[in-house]
């Protein structure tokens, strides 16, 4: 079914959607590292939405210097015993730790035991990752959950599941050895893998049959004209059914969803790196910023909707094993653990400034993407 295109929404509303959509985002991030690090009991000197020189802020009784800062994308907690806001230990509590006094000790993070200071550290992707939980739980207990057997009614033409062998009437019980119980499911695995060759597993007439079909590539549009590269088989199901059901249910499917959500963006970056997507697919504070606008002109319902998605895109950035992230924190702790003691100074001071060149690098290219894809250097 063709979209009409509708007016791509003003640089107003795409600033004005963008701001509250990673505000609230940032600050529950931010908010999860602040919570548990003051249950281990962390001093925590400062927490920022922003990076950059700070706008305004204030300090509250326990010493935290809460601020806006001029860079709005992200934000940071800074503990005491943190150099920078990439929470790298500071070389002078590090040298001064025998002139601690005990609470002083008590309050370091880089003093802390090394489970809670990975508690604290994957308390921040977690908190978004719970944010879109809630979201499509609620959109679940509100609307409904759509659900149809996973049983082949009809075929498009063409449809590289008919090519492949399948009929109308079998039910497609796993792909790739993983089960399916609902057509969704189906869709799930199929939409964002274009070109790859699946093994769909069917019943028909009691009998079990394997057979390779190669996910046909079909782009896409939406009411905004913006293009999207999706997997089809080309096949439809039977009757639909709005099923509601109750809170715990919703949790649950919630739940699915957040999953499934993650797994497809590990698909697309592994795509991305083997070749099988472009890398101008990948998009930054430009196209998120432009979605926004356009997600918030259609209502509120959309917004909300799209907000799930970017909270779980958070929370998987922030997980990638980069020096710098959160991630790059986890993975020199799981070498702590192995090691039973950390990395040297050096070789963490230099992961860092790899890692942080890195990320300033691909925050750089994926802008320049998105300027490309608005076509303002010509078509």
């Amino acid at each position: 079914m063709l979209h009409p295109v509708l007016a791509h929404p003003s640089i107003f509303m795409n600033i004005l959607g963008f701001a509250l959509l990673l505000a609230p985002l940032v600050l529950l991030h931010e908010a999860g590292h602040y919570a548990v690090a003051r249950l281990c009991g962390v001093r925590v000197k400062v927490f920022s939405i922003g990076f950059g020189r700070e706008i305004f802020g204030w300090s509250d009784r326990q010493g935290t210097r809460w601020k806006i800062s001029m860079l709005p994308l992200g934000g940071y907690v800074q503990f005491y015993g943190d150099m920078n806001a990439t929470s790298q230990p500071s070389a002078e509590v590090l040298a001064a730790e025998a002139a601690m006094s005990p609470e002083e000790r008590a309050s370091c993070f880089h003093l802390k035991p090394l489970w809670q200071r990975a508690a604290v550290v994957l308390a921040g992707p977690l908190a978004n990752f719970i944010v879109a939980v809630l979201v499509f739980s609620g959109f679940v207990m509100a609307f409904g959950q759509v659900r149809a057997l996973p049983v082949i009614s009809a075929f498009a033409a063409p449809s590289s599941a008919q090519e492949a062998g399948l009929l109308v009437g079998d039910r497609i019980t796993a792909i790739d050895g993983q089960s399916v119980d609902d057509f969704e499911e189906i869709r799930h695995k199929v939409l964002p893998s274009p070109g790859e060759t699946i093994a769909i597993t069917a019943l028909r007439d009691h009998r079990e049959l394997t057979v390779r079909v190669t996910i046909a590539a079909k782009t896409v549009r939406d009411e905004f004209g913006n293009e999207q590269k999706i997997g089809m088989l080309g096949i439809a199901s039977g009757k639909l059914a709005l099923v509601r059901v109750g809170p715990l249910a919703s949790l649950g499917a919630g739940l699915k969803q957040s999953v499934d959500v993650m797994g497809m963006m590990v698909t697309g970056i592994r795509q991305i790196v083997t070749g099988s997507r472009s890398v101008k697919e990948l998009g930054g504070p430009v196209k998120i910023a432009r979605y926004s606008g356009e997600r918030l002109s259609l209502g509120w319902v959309e917004f909300v909707y799209f907000s799930g998605f970017i909270s779980i895109n958070l929370a998987f950035i922030n997980l990638l094993p980069i020096p710098g992230l959160d991630g790059g924190h986890l993975a020199f702790y799981l070498a702590e653990a192995v090691r039973r003691k950390p990395l040297g100074s050096r070789a963490q001071d230099w992961a860092f400034r790899t890692g942080m060149a890195l990320v300033l690098a691909l925050m750089v290219f994926v802008t320049l993407n998105d300027l490309a894809s608005l076509h303002l250097f010509g078509s």
